[in-house]
């Protein structure tokens, strides 16, 4: 298949070595002003790929997503008019709400959602690690999504394991409660993630938990408190050694997801007229963090 990554960061990165490596076409764009860009992997050499190229768009079968979820609105729009209608969209980021303002202009292509564990981290902008085998699921957005189960296969190949879920909202929603959890604490309190399994934290991770349930289950997800309360900790323990994607931008002074975050809960928590302090007030938090550096 022809495949475009539309931002290659960490993740997209990673996607593109293996999607290359599983015997496809994949070419990448982004912020740089260049026609090539090289992407090493772990150990592995380097591999060019076409950059910035109008013509991999015109010819793409899918276009991969891996974009922050506050870059979407602003790194999707220019590309759209270069896609062929049937393109596939896939978008894989962190977060939730992201496609809120553009459902009219993409819902006429197939758009595929999509949650991955896997782990990636960049230590220079021509080379990525995997970090952590992780798994990935896909499930569609709109009716015309429905018909690219065939995408499992696809990815599966190039970076297992891979699955369908039909109630990908469910997923991402359970992602979403991990990473509220995660992300605002660890960049507060500059820690790794396994510092949160440690009992000074107890309370205000039960307060957290306690108001994503109520907020889910308004929204009429599936949810069990001490299900997901066992399923965070077991996140904070296997990735003990990490530090968070907010932390990092945190520590960079970049703006971070948490509007994709915690601020979609409290918007679907005040859509319901549901009271949530403890996660309001480390939106709060993480949004007087980043004024700073704005205003400096």
């Amino acid at each position: 298949m022809n495949i475009v990554i539309l931002g290659p960061g960490a993740i997209g990165s990673l996607w593109a070595y293996q999607l290359h490596h599983s015997g496809h076409q994949v070419a990448l764009w982004g912020t740089q002003s260049l026609e090539h860009w090289s992407i090493s992997q772990d150990n592995r050499p380097a591999i060019s790929y076409a950059y910035n190229q109008l013509s991999t768009l015109r010819h793409a079968d899918v276009l991969l997503i891996t974009v922050k979820a506050w870059q979407v609105a602003q790194a999707l729009p220019p590309v759209l008019p270069h896609l062929a209608p049937e393109t596939i969209l896939i978008f894989m980021h962190n977060g939730m709400g992201a496609l809120d303002s553009l459902t009219t202009e993409i819902n006429h292509h197939p758009i595929v959602l999509a949650t991955t564990t896997h782990g990636a981290q960049k230590t220079s902008p021509h080379h990525v690690m995997h970090t952590g085998k992780g798994m990935t699921q896909l499930g569609a957005y709109n009716t015309q999504g429905k018909q690219c189960e065939f995408l499992t296969e696809v990815f599966n190949h190039a970076l297992p394991t891979v699955s369908w879920n039909p109630e990908i909202t469910h997923a991402l929603w359970h992602k979403l409660a991990i990473n509220c959890v995660i992300n605002p604490l660890t960049a507060i309190h500059q820690c790794n993630n396994g510092a949160l399994a440690q009992p000074q934290y107890y309370s205000i991770i039960e307060q957290i938990i306690h108001e994503l349930v109520s907020v889910m289950q308004a929204e009429s997800i599936p949810c069990d408190k001490a299900a997901l309360t066992e399923s965070i900790y077991q996140v904070i323990t296997a990735t003990a050694k990490n530090h968070s994607s907010m932390q990092q931008d945190v520590v960079h002074q970049r703006q971070t997801e948490i509007d994709f975050i915690t601020g979609y809960l409290v918007k679907k928590a005040q859509q319901h007229g549901l009271s949530i302090p403890t996660n309001l007030e480390l939106y709060q938090h993480i949004h007087s963090l980043q004024q700073r550096w704005i205003s400096q």
